[in-house]
């Protein structure tokens, strides 16, 4: 053996990571179709076949319960309990884990146990909450697959406050686990913790300038900067900033005010000691440290010299117990800023007795000053949340019923619409943030409604595409939109451009009167239209075949709306359909596949619905783009055929869609767009379309699209799930 060989390593360098390596490392404008395969079903050690929400309707949920509650007050030693209870702790762990919820686009929040996996795990913010999983690891160990971690971190949140006196709204069990770090959601650009704000606002002075679809204030955190706008304490500023971040997690300012107020009225915040001893964040950890981060070489097993956000003490005079501490003190002492013995920004009460400072959380002979944050002050500074704690002191029953119902909308805002609760403890009234729907009629003849669909004169593309338009909004991410409710019908979506009003309403005017002359929900005959003009442009392609259908859909009204709410649904973008509201940053194949990932659709579920949506001619405004055939309303496969054709070649026009000229003629034969070109000019892509592009793909393409498009159709039908 040649000498220079002895030790040299028998893997590729880099190989098993992302260093230098990737294929967008070395073409950064490749489309990366990465965010398609977020939950493939092999990263899963469950098995194909494991369903979570059955196995979880065996579980023991009182024993579960009692066992999380139990584990609250065993402290231990390698991790002690602040004044020998966890409950700050996991209440954090509960809301740091759903916090990351934001509105606009329904991604982050706990509903599949994301926390467990980078980045999350290791955000600043998140600092500790590594121990906090560890604690409640022979709670999962002792009922492995009937509990999934997502349910148990949201638990150990509801049964912290009950076991410190609150008598929480209720919980809901059935969260269902991913196996795979959510690495292509869109956190932020930078490149550091904590940057400085600037970098995702247009105007800092300005909160509503926050880049979309973002939340937090900072790469790393959940919300705003305990210590200010940029690190610098302003409590209005503060205050302006905590009421943007919580309306793009979908709380008003009284949710808002109850969230922060219960929040801080048990546990404390961490920073008795010098942060820049800590070691680094889990995802960056030496191996022997077994997942866990942020080591702590002065902690000497004291609770009290753990260090966190840098921020020291507790907010109320009882941490432990549910009371009205928090208010007593934000409101019955001045305050003056300060610093923590970590270096943090904080603020201390101006004279305060004795018998109000709590006790050391380690030593219980000796009394500490508890603080406010910069968050805490802008609620009592600011007119508006300054006036929802008064009425929260006055009345403190209300108070605690405020606070049940955001901690359980926080909590559950991604799991669904209520007939996806599980376990004794879910609650029965229905919520405006459900979405509820009423049940739906099951009693009518299908047959005879998609005969007078047949019969009403409206066209294949008109059918296929009011249909696709009600189904479009379904977001997997937060389980919202959908068919289901007939909300297209309402505002705001009945308004939306991308809805085509004039259309929508011609529609409807033909449909609403079938649904009432059969009993049908006009939520259902939508989708049957779509149906009916599907299966006639089978029939149009040369074959023959009844796309599936399950009614019982219902009609959603304007009361059961909360329009505001819905505004975040509206497509910007629908490359399905050829459709961008206006220029934006990103392409519109990007935005194609934000919409794609939303619906719950893989990457060749996709390109089989493109092709399909052009055959039919279902662009939006009746545009040519992409429709590269001369028998569009029949669902072939010549989207594919003709863009996969040598005989043609494309030129740009300079407007952002292109030519598709006969070579030998150099004439125009097609337009297209960006969208319509990607599955050519991407390789991934392009491999699914050359599937359909081949001889033998006609009736296999009519297959899959039937396959997609009920698929979406359905999406939302969790009360038949």
């Amino acid at each position: 053996m040649d000498g220079n060989d002895i030790g040299k390593c028998p893997v590729m360098h880099g190989g098993n990571t992302e260093v230098g390596t990737s294929v967008v490392h070395w073409w950064p404008a490749t489309l990366n179709l990465d965010i398609l395969h977020q939950h493939d079903s092999k990263v899963t050690p469950l098995g194909k076949e494991f369903s979570y929400r059955d196995a979880v309707k065996s579980l023991d949920f009182e024993a579960v319960k009692a066992d999380v509650k139990a584990l609250m007050t065993d402290s231990q030693d390698w991790w002690p309990a602040d004044w020998g209870h966890y409950g700050g702790l996991m209440i954090r762990l509960a809301w740091h884990s759903a916090g990351s919820y934001r509105l606009a686009d329904g991604r982050g929040g706990g509903g599949a146990g994301n926390i467990r996996f980078a980045p999350l795990n290791s955000w600043p913010d998140n600092g500790n909450l590594d121990k906090a999983r560890r604690l409640l690891w022979p709670v999962k160990k002792k009922y492995g697959n009937k509990l999934s971690w997502a349910d148990l971190i949201l638990l150990a949140g509801n049964m912290a406050y009950e076991s410190m006196g609150l008598k929480t709204y209720g919980f809901s069990f059935g969260r269902e686990d991913i196996w795979h770090p959510e690495k292509d959601v869109y956190w932020g650009a930078e490149r550091e913790w904590l940057a400085p704000s600037e970098n995702r606002y247009e105007d800092l002075d300005d909160p509503s300038t926050l880049e979309n679809p973002l939340a937090a204030v900072h790469m790393g955190l959940i919300y705003v900067n305990p210590e200010g706008v940029n690190g610098k304490p302003d409590p209005l500023k503060t205050a302006a900033q905590v009421r943007e971040t919580f309306a793009r997690m979908a709380m008003n300012d009284e949710e808002t005010a109850a969230l922060t107020c219960g929040g801080h009225t048990v546990g404390k915040a961490h920073g008795n000691g010098d942060a820049g001893a800590l070691g680094a964040e889990p995802e960056g950890a030496p191996i022997e440290n077994q997942g866990f981060g942020w080591m702590n070489p002065n902690m000497g097993g004291k609770a009290s010299n753990a260090i966190t956000s840098g921020i020291e003490g507790a907010w109320t005079t009882n941490p432990t117990k549910w009371d009205m501490g928090y208010f007593e003190l934000l409101f019955g002492y001045d305050w003056e800023l300060t610093k923590s013995p970590a270096g943090a920004n904080q603020w201390r009460p101006i004279g305060i007795k004795e018998e109000h400072m709590p006790v050391d959380p380690t030593d219980p002979t000796k009394r500490v000053m508890p603080m406010m944050t910069d968050a805490d002050m802008a609620m009592k500074m600011d007119p508006a949340y300054n006036a929802i704690c008064q009425k929260f002191m006055a009345d403190p029953a209300y108070f605690d019923d405020c606070f049940g119902r955001a901690w359980f909308k926080l909590t559950h805002r991604d799991l669904g619409p209520r007939n996806r609760y599980i376990g004794p403890d879910a609650p029965a009234e229905d919520l405006i943030w459900q979405d509820p729907i009423p049940a739906g009629s099951t009693s009518y003849d299908v047959d005879a409604v998609k005969a007078k669909i047949a019969a009403s004169g409206l066209s294949v593309s008109e059918m296929v595409s009011t249909a696709w338009d009600s189904a479009r909004t379904f977001r997997q991410s937060d389980l919202r939109g959908g068919a289901n409710g007939a909300r297209i019908r309402l505002a705001p979506q009945k308004d939306w451009e991308g809805n085509e009003p004039a259309r929508l309403k011609k529609v409807l005017s033909v449909l609403e009167p079938i649904a009432a002359e059969t009993g049908a929900s006009i939520a259902d005959v939508i989708v049957l239209a779509g149906n009916v003009g599907l299966e006639q442009a089978i029939k149009a392609a040369g074959f023959d075949m009844t796309v599936p259908f399950t009614p019982g859909r219902g009609d959603a009204t304007d009361e059961m709306t909360d329009a505001d709410s819905f505004a975040v649904l509206e497509p910007l973008a629908d490359g399905f359909r050829n459709y961008v509201k206006k220029d934006y940053v990103v392409t519109p194949e990007e935005m194609l596949l934000d919409r794609a990932q939303l619906m719950g659709l893989t990457g060749p579920e996709m390109t089989c619905l493109i092709g399909g949506m052009r055959a039919l001619g279902t662009n939006h405004g009746g545009t040519a783009h992409g429709v590269f055939t001369d028998r569009a309303g029949a669902l072939t496969t010549d989207f594919f055929v003709n863009l996969t054709d040598m005989a043609y070649k494309w030129v740009p026009k300079g407007d952002g869609t292109y030519e598709i000229r006969d070579r030998k003629a150099d004439a125009v034969k097609w337009t297209a767009t960006r969208v319509d070109l990607v599955f050519g000019s991407n390789s991934i892509l392009r491999s699914y379309a050359e599937v359909y592009a081949q001889d033998d793909a006609p009736e296999k393409f009519v297959k899959d699209f039937v396959a997609a498009w009920t698929k979406v159709m359905e999406a939302d039908r969790f009360d038949v799930k």
